[in-house]
């Protein structure tokens, strides 16, 4: 906003932040310029106007709650579209594909799981640190497998979903608490027992 000599500018400025502070429903939207909208060309035309016989710009000085939340709303902006572009993260982004500020109390046997990064032989086959990509029950090692399928770790296994379902299973996993206790048993035990799923 331009202020041409006076305090009454700066003064009509704040009154206009604290309107629309206090007033959630009145909505600041960009308009097209030179498209035929007369207030918006009167807007333009007052604003040259300020530009060519007014003082320079001033900014009005806003209340610091207010840019630390145009400031988080910005970054959080950024990072989703960052998350939702990415090409890592993508077993989490499956499971998570909102950015939050609210923490969601996962620990390192969480991560493990739901990420596929830890001590399964498929994974570990992709740096060369092992020869197979197979439990040594017999079956395939997705992360999964030991959830629901191997014979070592019958104790914790749950209900194996549809392979259409499977993503919807892993969110339901993630969202409860009961089932996040018997991951963190599943991939506790394979970390302290290694060699015990490595084939021969």
């Amino acid at each position: 906003m331009a202020s041409c000599n006076s305090k009454s500018t700066n003064q009509t400025g704040r009154q206009i932040f604290k309107i629309l502070l206090i007033n959630r429903r009145i909505k600041v939207s960009w308009v097209k310029a030179h498209a035929g909208n007369l207030v918006n060309e009167r807007a333009d035309q007052l604003a040259k106007e300020a530009t060519q016989h007014g003082q320079t710009y001033s900014l009005n000085k806003l209340p610091k709650p207010h840019i630390k939340g145009l400031l988080r709303n910005s970054k959080l902006e950024e990072w989703q579209t960052s998350w939702k572009n990415g090409d890592t993260g993508r077993k989490i982004y499956n499971i998570m594909p909102s950015v939050s500020l609210r923490p969601t109390n996962w620990i390192r046997e969480d991560v493990i799981f739901f990420s596929q990064h830890g001590p399964f032989p498929a994974y570990l086959k992709r740096f060369h640190l092992s020869d197979s990509d197979y439990c040594s029950c017999g079956g395939i090692d997705p992360a999964l497998h030991y959830a629901m399928e191997c014979i070592f770790t019958v104790s914790w296994h749950m209900t194996k979903p549809a392979p259409n379902f499977e993503q919807e299973w892993l969110k339901r996993v993630a969202n409860n608490l009961v089932s996040r206790h018997k991951i963190r048993r599943i991939v506790k035990f394979i970390s302290e027992n290694g060699d015990l799923f490595r084939p021969p």
